[in-house]
Parts: C-alpha cells; structure tokens; sequence
C-alpha cells in the first residue's frame, strides 16, 4: 500500500486540471457532489455510482451481544449503518493493478 491518502483538495485539484474549472469552482463541485451523496444516504436512499459502487443504509435489529473480556451477554441497541459494496469494475481494476504491482517486485530469473 502506498500510504496515499485522497482528500477533497486532491479531488478539487484533479477537477481543475482535468476539466478546466477554476480551482474555486472545482473545488464547489467537489464539495456539491459529496453532499449530494450524503444527503441520498441520510434520507435513507441508496447511491448506486456505476463501475464504482453502491452505498446503501441498512437498519440493524436489536440483538444480544458478548463482551469478549467477560463472556456476559450486552444487548446491541438497533442501529442504522451505512454499507460500501464496490463493483465488479472496481474490484477488477484493484486486483488488476495488485497483480501489476506484485509481478514488478518479483526478481526475475536470470537462467531463463
């Protein structure tokens, strides 16, 4: 793993490159984008982003849970989560450049 984080600036900067906005107005879309998705997500709607994934809002029963320590059983209050499921494009693409990179680092053999 490179270590690499990508935040909103990254994403702005890459916008106003690409595309040509200006960096505030890149910088806009990035951010109206985002709340977009946040906003589908908090009202309960799944966002599908095709070749990318699907975040999706799942609502969680009550359910008996067991403190690891003590082995007593806790109630799990209910609760809504939100879940990432990539695509298959998008897991392809990761396998694909795992292999790319996991190839470059095998010394090669000499003898043939």
């Amino acid at each position: 793993m490179s270590g690499k984080t990508v935040t909103r600036a990254d994403l702005a900067e890459s916008v106003f490159r690409k595309v040509g906005l200006s960096r505030t107005e890149s910088a806009e879309l990035v951010e109206t984008v985002i709340d977009e998705i946040c906003n589908a997500i908090v009202r309960g709607e799944s966002v599908k982003l095709s070749s990318f994934a699907t975040f999706q809002v799942r609502d969680k029963n009550e359910r008996i849970g067991r403190n690891p320590k003590t082995g007593e059983e806790v109630p799990i209050s209910p609760r809504r989560v939100m879940t990432f499921k990539a695509s298959n494009v998008l897991k392809q693409r990761v396998l694909k450049a795992h292999l790319s990179r996991k190839s470059k680092l095998k010394p090669s053999n000499p003898a043939g």
